[in-house]
This record gives structure tokens, C-alpha cells and sequence, in this order.
């Protein structure tokens, strides 16, 4: 390539077009940098700011406050923490409109709950218009089966396994008839506003597709934030301010001050003064007050045929219904469960609930969130435990409990359509069986452990200053290193199915429940082309159950031709002494399970310490990991040599050469991997950061290596994560060629 100037051009570029140049690009980046200043402060300062300063205005219950707020904005006193508490509130309210366009999607597209929809010819979706016109069409019998709510808990219900849901069953039809009844005198005045309802229903719809799709394709992140250089994100600033004191004042100031003079008038604020926890139970009950007159108002609107009304009171109800339920759910329930392990644990450790209630009065926060979290990792390991059933047993056993693997299975769809009683005892229940599952498992095996040794329990969990590491470091590694490897070995997993499935056969066959307990796979791939009479007379002690029945009609109805997840089985004489039989053995294995779990993992830890440190006393976290490792380890062990046995006594001794040979070289290399590296890093982190930050100049640090091992143990992790997640370099080569290795 040649250049080729024009010919008027001068040989060398003028100075005063250099300096043009070099002020343009000035004036150019400072203009850039005003306006990302001004969007750094619109969004990080005004908006938390003023977010902040409304919230306190509201909630200091006066009308002064409210006539000084804007000097209050403007005030510059706790500005950083101020906006850090903004921040909190912004994403408060920001999640609280989220979920709401997200729960308004679920009632379009599940459809709205039975009762709202009742004398309302104007369904949100194709689907339901034709199901109410057969409804109207059929009369009772058709309705009632559109009624039932769809249920999963129920899903897998066979006709004669459980007669108490039958029951409800029918009084449900009953009442659905009863409904129908009444519907009809209504269904006069309904097709009046039927049809500019449903013209506006339509127009609705079309208008809200339509605008939403060019407001979606015109607005990016970059134009919403401000980061284009235009000054619109002014007004979407405007905007979020408002959203934010609109939020408030609906979802946190109304109910609070509805609960707060309702708690006020009925005298019990001394009691929720002592909780500790005032501002969040007043919401709470503020909000179910809400609930119950939202309820009324609906019921006094379609009494005197506001539709509209009706509709917009049914559509609040069911948002405060949903947000007390997900509390509840997420919130209350693994808080029930944690202090209840607690509290069935107590002896275990040596302390008192005078101990415990000393520990919330200093921190309650804490203490409430700790117990929440051990309540929600208990509720976590039952739901993988009964996943872990569900493999293994056959289909429809189970049935009383939800299947979460179910691709049908949608919790929010489910507490928007269920009625309140039906959560209430699906509540309960589920607190009645946890809670007797933490007696069975944890208080009463505690009770025999003391009576049979006592000199075993308490558990030494006390802090000591004087510990070779600090117990901080070893909860790191416990949490970090040793429950991952032996919750991600695939072994682990595998055996429990193992025993699982060991348990249930021997139980099946002892009490002749194998066809109920895991169903007739066997039986049926070889009888597949046989007639069920030839079967019938095989059995001819048990008497077959009837296929799916009447709930399953309902069921395929209800999921619209889904799968009913039933299998059938034969059913022996005196089958509920056999299933309490079932139950009563279930009961005695969990209890021997639960006893040499708290015993023998503990007992092999305190007795392997004890050749390293004598009697001195141990935290147990030690001995109870060191102990678990060493049971994995012989399991481990006896399984690969009961796999080799076959192969004969050379091909045993070579395998072990060859082992042995391994476990060298992987402990040399895990030795400079888990200790050496790890130690360095440690001691790097401790010199180069933590001692110049705590150690004056004229003083000399002190350094513990176990500590410092440890810490170093949790970096390598975290430096060895992030490599692996960033880009393809080196080290990242390195540390995947390790691994592989």
C-alpha cells in the first residue's frame, strides 16, 4: 500500500490542529466523566439516600419528621451508613416488584384459583374458557372434577390405600354441587358484564403484548442506567424513588402499623417486645390482619356484584396469602426444626435452656439465624434422603409425600390454588413427623447412650484457648475439606442405597410386603402376556387391587393426560397390622442407625487420639472426623477385597503391590500438596498481610503454623477455583494437569 495525500496538504500536521485534536478528546472524556459521576451518584447516592431517609421518616411515627424530610435528605450525618442501608431497602423493594410481575405470570398462566374465577364468565386463558363453558354446559358432575384442586401430596392416592382423602373426596364433590346451586341464580346478572369484560380482557391483553415488546426492544441496561450518554435515566431514577416510597408505604409501613395497634389494643406488647425481634412479628401479624379483611372485603363484593372489585380484593388476597405462606415455608418452619434439634440435643453437649436463652438475649440475630441455617440443612438432607427412597422404593408408596423430582410439580401454583386449612394441616403435619423423626433419632438414642455409658457423653465442644489450632480454622476445614470428600464420594451415596434397598427386600419378605414395598417388576416382565385371571389365581391369597380408580381420573384430568406415577400391587391378608409392623421395625432400625453413628465414629476418633495426645481433652469435631474417616476407609477397604476374593490369592497380593506402590507416591505428592503448599501460602498471607496489620514495630510476631496451614488450606482452595474459572493460562493448564493426575 502507498499513501496518497492531497496535494494542497502540508508536510508535517500543523500544531494548532494537534492541540484542537488533543482539546476535543479533553473536552470529550471530561463531558464522560461528569455524566458517569452524575449516574454514579444518581444510583449509588440519590437513590439509597432518599430510599433510607423515607423509610426512617415513616418509621419514626411522627408528624414533625414528615415536614422536616427534606432537610433530612439533605443532611449529610451517617451518609456511608445511610446508603448501605438504602441499598438494603432498594433491594427489598426491587425483589418485592419482581416477585410481584412474577406471581402475576403464575396466576396468568396456571389461572386463577377456582373461587375468583366462580361467577366471572372472563378467564385469563383459552384453556379455561372451554373448560367453564363444558363446566356450564355439564352441569355439577363436570365442575366437581375441575374443582379438586390440583395436588401432588395426594398424586399418587390408589383407591383403598387411604380412605380418610376418599372421603374428603366426596365432601368436596358434595360441596362443589352445593356451589353449583348457587351459582345459577348469580349467572343472570354474570352475562350482563360478560361481554364488555371480555372485550376488555382482550383489548387488555393485546395492548400489554404489544406495548411491552417495543418498550423491551428500545430499552437496554446501558439506556436504563444512564451508561449511553443520554440523561433519560433521569427520569428512571424519578421513577425508581417512587417505586421505592410507593413499596414502602404499601408493603412495609401499612401492615406494620395495622399489627402495631392491633398488638397495641389487645395489650400483648411486653410479650413481642421481649422477642426481640419487634418490627418483623408486628409485620407479620399486620399482614395476616390484612389477609382476613381482604377475605371479607371479597366476600361483601360479591355479594353485592362489584365484579371488578371482587376480582382486584380476590388478586391482593392472593399475593398476601402467598408471601405469609413463603415466610413460613422458608422462614418458620427450618426455625421450628432447629430449635428443636436443639433443644433434643441439649444432654448431648452438657448445657441447659438456661444456657441457650443467656446466648439469644446476648445476640439474638445471630443465634436465630444459626439455629434457621441447622434447621434448613436438616430439612435439605431429609428431602435428599427421601429422593434416595423414591429410587429405590416402588411408585405410589410414598404417595403422602411431594415429589420434587416431578416435572408437575409447581409449589407456588400449589399456594395459590389451596386453600389455607389445606396448608394449615399440611403445616402441622409436617412439623409432627420432623419433630418425631429428632425424638426418635437424636433425644432418645442420647437417653440409652447415658444409661448404657454413662461416663461417654457430654461431647467435649467447649472453647479452648489453650487448642493446638483454633477451633475458627478447624470448622473451616470441616466445612470446607472433609464433609465435601465424603459427601461427593459417589460411594457414600451408593452404599446407603445399598443398605436402603438391603433393608427394604429383607422387611418385604419378612412380612410379605415385598410387592407393595417395591412392586412387581419381576413378576410382570415375565407375565407380561398373561391374562390377569391366570395371575389372580397364582395369588389366590391376595386379593388384587383395582387399577388407578376414580382419583386417577380426577388426576389425568388435572394434569391434562400427565403421568399418574401408580404402580399396581397385590395386596396380602391383615395389610394394615402389616404395614404398623413396617413401621414399628422402620422405627427400631433408624434408632440402632442413629445410635452407632453418634457412638462408634466418636468412640474409634477418642481412641486413635488418644495414642497422639494422651488424655488431654479434644475438641470432637476432631475425633468425630478422624473417627468417620477411619470407618470409610475399612468399609472402603472390606468392599474392595470382597470384589477381589473371586479372583484368587496372586491377583490379591499383586493388586496390593500395586496399591501399596500408589499410596506412596500419592502420599509423597500429598504431602507437598495438602501440607507444603498450603503452609507457605499460610505463612505468606500471615507475614505479608496479617502481621504488619496487628503487630506494632518494636514488638515480634508470633506464629502458629497450624493455623496457618489451615487458612492456607481454604486459599489454595479459593486461588485454585478461580483459576479454574478464569481464562486458559499456564497455570490454570498446571492445576487441571494436577488434578487430572
Amino acid at each position: 500500500f502507498c499513501t496518497v495525500y492531497s496535494p494542497d496538504m502540508p508536510s508535517r500536521l500543523p500544531i494548532q490542529d494537534i492541540f484542537a485534536g488533543l482539546v476535543t478528546s479533553i473536552g470529550t472524556a471530561i463531558r464522560y466523566w461528569f455524566h458517569y459521576t452524575l449516574v454514579a451518584f444518581a444510583w449509588l447516592g440519590v437513590v439509597p439516600l432518599t430510599a433510607c431517609r423515607i423509610y426512617k421518616c415513616l418509621f419514626t411515627g411522627s408528624v414533625s419528621s414528615l415536614l422536616t424530610l427534606p432537610l433530612d435528605i439533605l443532611s449529610t450525618e451517617n451518609l456511608v451508613a445511610d446508603c448501605l442501608q438504602g441499598c438494603f431497602v432498594v433491594t427489598c423493594t426491587l425483589c418485592a416488584f419482581i416477585s410481584l410481575v412474577w406471581l402475576r405470570e403464575q396466576i396468568v398462566h396456571g389461572g386463577a384459583p377456582q373461587w375468583l374465577e366462580q361467577n366471572q364468565q372472563q378467564p385469563l386463558n383459552g384453556v379455561g374458557q372451554q373448560n367453564e363453558a363444558q363446566a356450564v354446559v355439564n352441569g355439577g358432575v363436570e365442575n366437581a372434577v375441575l374443582d379438586q384442586p390440583a395436588n401432588p401430596a395426594a398424586e399418587n392416592v390408589v383407591v383403598g390405600e387411604n380412605p380418610e382423602i376418599q372421603e374428603e373426596q366426596v365432601d368436596e364433590e358434595e360441596e362443589d354441587n352445593e356451589d353449583e346451586e348457587d351459582n345459577e341464580d348469580e349467572e343472570d346478572a354474570v352475562v350482563e358484564d360478560a361481554a364488555d369484560a371480555n372485550n376488555g380482557a382482550q383489548d387488555d391483553m393485546n395492548w400489554n403484548a404489544l406495548e411491552w415488546d417495543r418498550a423491551a426492544e428500545e430499552l437496554t441496561w446501558e439506556r436504563m442506567l444512564g451508561l449511553d450518554g443520554s440523561l433519560v435515566f433521569l427520569e428512571h431514577v424519578f421513577w425508581v424513588v417512587s417505586l421505592n416510597t410507593l413499596f414502602i408505604l404499601a408493603f412495609a409501613f401499612c401492615p406494620y402499623h395495622i399489627g402495631h395497634f392491633s398488638i397495641v389494643g389487645l395489650g400483648f406488647e411486653e410479650y413481642v417486645q421481649a422477642s426481640h425481634f419487634e418490627g418483623l412479628i408486628t409485620t407479620i401479624v399486620g399482614y395476616v390482619l390484612l389477609a382476613v379483611t381482604l377475605i371479607v372485603c371479597h366476600g361483601l363484593a360479591a355479594l353485592v356484584k362489584f365484579q371488578r372489585s371482587r376480582r382486584l380484593l380476590g388478586v391482593c388476597y392472593i399475593v398476601v396469602k402467598v408471601s405469609l405462606l413463603v415466610v413460613v415455608e422458608i422462614g418458620v418452619f427450618p426455625l421450628i426444626c432447629g430449635w428443636w434439634l436443639d433443644i433434643c440435643s441439649l444432654e448431648m453437649f452438657d448445657a441447659t435452656l438456661k444456657d441457650r436463652e443467656l446466648s439469644f438475649q446476648s445476640a439474638p440475630g445471630t443465634t436465630m439465624f444459626l439455629h434457621w441455617l441447622v434447621g434448613m440443612v436438616y430439612v435439605f438432607y431429609f428431602a435428599s434422603f427421601i429422593l434416595l427412597l423414591r429410587e429405590v422404593l416402588r411408585p405410589g408408596v410414598l404417595w403422602f409425600l411431594r415429589n420434587l423430582n416431578d416435572p408437575d410439580f409447581n409449589p407456588v401454583q400449589e399456594m395459590i390454588h389451596l386453600p389455607i386449612y389445606r396448608h394449615l394441616r399440611r403445616f402441622i403435619l409436617s412439623v409432627i413427623v420432623f419433630g418425631s423423626i429428632v425424638l426418635l433419632m437424636l433425644w432418645l438414642p442420647i437417653r440409652i447412650i447415658k444409661y448404657l455409658l454413662p461416663n461417654f457423653l457430654p461431647y467435649n465442644v467447649m472453647l479452648y484457648s489453650d487448642a493446638p489450632v483454633s477451633e475458627l480454622s478447624l470448622e473451616l476445614l470441616l466445612l470446607q475439606v472433609v464433609l465435601p470428600a465424603l459427601l461427593e464420594q459417589g460411594h457414600t451415596r451408593q452404599w446407603l442405597k445399598g443398605l436402603v434397598r438391603a433393608w427394604t427386600v429383607t422387611a418385604g419378605y419378612l412380612l410379605d410386603l415385598h410387592s407393595y414395598l417395591l412392586g412387581d417388576q419381576e413378576e410382570n416382565e415375565n407375565n407380561a402376556n398373561q391374562q390377569p385371571n391366570n395371575q389372580h389365581a397364582r395369588n389366590n391369597n391376595a386379593i388384587p387391587v383395582v387399577g388407578e380408580g376414580l382419583h386417577a381420573a380426577h388426576q389425568a384430568i388435572l394434569q391434562q393426560g400427565g403421568p399418574v406415577g401408580f404402580q399396581p400391587y397385590r395386596r396380602p391378608l391383615k395389610f394394615p397390622l402389616r404395614i404398623f409392623l413396617l413401621i414399628v421395625f422402620m422405627c427400631i432400625t433408624l434408632l440402632i442407625a442413629s445410635l452407632i453413628c453418634l457412638t462408634l465414629p466418636v468412640f474409634a476418633g477418642r481412641w486413635l487420639m488418644s495414642f497422639w495426645t494422651g488424655t488431654a481433652k479434644i475438641h470432637e469435631l476432631y475425633t468425630a472426623a478422624c473417627g468417620l474417616y477411619v470407618c470409610w476407609l475399612t468399609i472402603r477397604a472390606v468392599t474392595v477385597l470382597v470384589a477381589w476374593m473371586p479372583q484368587g490369592r496372586r491377583v490379591i497380593f499383586q493388586k496390593v503391590k500395586e496399591w501399596s506402590l500408589m499410596i506412596m507416591k500419592t502420599l509423597i505428592v500429598a504431602i507437598l500438596l495438602a501440607g507444603v503448599v498450603p503452609l507457605l501460602l499460610g505463612l505468606l498471607f500471615e507475614l505479608v498481610i496479617v502481621a504488619p496489620l496487628r503487630v506494632p514495630l518494636d514488638q515480634t510476631p508470633l506464629f502458629y503454623p497450624w493455623q496457618d496451614w489451615a487458612l492456607g488450606v481454604l486459599h489454595a482452595k479459593i486461588i485454585a477455583a478461580i483459576t479454574l474459572m478464569g481464562p486458559q493460562w499456564w497455570l490454570k493448564t498446571v492445576i487441571e494437569q494436577v488434578g487430572k493426575n
